[in-house]
């Protein structure tokens, strides 16, 4: 009886990580994003690049979700969580910084906003989190060293558990007590 106890308790922590696990894949599943740009307007997907600065995500992940009105960047957003920022043109000296602000529909506040793949390009981008929902970046000082060179940033959210992994981990600790004091009858 102890052994499968055992097996139990096990079974129970692997699925206990496996809902973390699944919960975290697609940070930016249903993600709705309202971007401003300092140097200008933001146009978006959501609109046909008419003007707009709020935008879903591409379904299709096959065109950026913003561009900026003057038509120096890109920005294109992934469900995994990752930004890819690439440039159309030459980019003259000047301050350049985005925001992009999810409100409420990311599914836990935003843990880290990192550079995951510099690519070509020199210089270092500035990466904020804003607050629980909003990442900034700065790219006053970035080399783009060519047109469309990108420049590939992480957002990742900070993990929490599904609903069933609590009551999971309850009916293991409940598990266990219980073989313990079965243990203890049996000396």
């Amino acid at each position: 009886m102890h052994l499968t106890l055992r097996k139990a308790a096990a079974a129970a922590c692997l699925l206990l990580a496996a809902g973390a696990t699944r919960a975290a894949a697609d940070p930016l599943q249903n993600a709705v994003i309202n971007a401003s740009y300092s140097a200008g307007s933001v146009l978006s997907l959501g609109d046909n690049y008419a003007g707009g600065s709020v935008s879903g995500l591409d379904p299709y992940n096959v065109s950026a979700e913003f561009f900026t009105a003057d038509a120096l960047f890109g920005f294109d957003f992934s469900a995994d969580g990752q930004l890819t920022i690439f440039n159309n043109a030459s980019i003259p000296a000047g301050s350049y910084v985005a925001s992009f602000d999810f409100g409420a529909t990311l599914g836990a506040p935003i843990a880290d906003f990192r550079v995951v793949d510099a690519g070509i390009t020199g210089g270092t981008p500035v990466l904020t989190i804003v607050n629980d929902h909003t990442i900034s970046i700065d790219l006053s000082a970035v080399q783009w060293n060519g047109d469309f060179s990108p420049l590939v940033t992480a957002v990742t959210l900070q993990a929490v558990p599904e609903p069933a992994t609590a009551w999971m981990l309850a009916a293991g600790l409940i598990g266990l007590s219980a073989a313990m004091r079965a243990r203890r009858r049996n000396r």
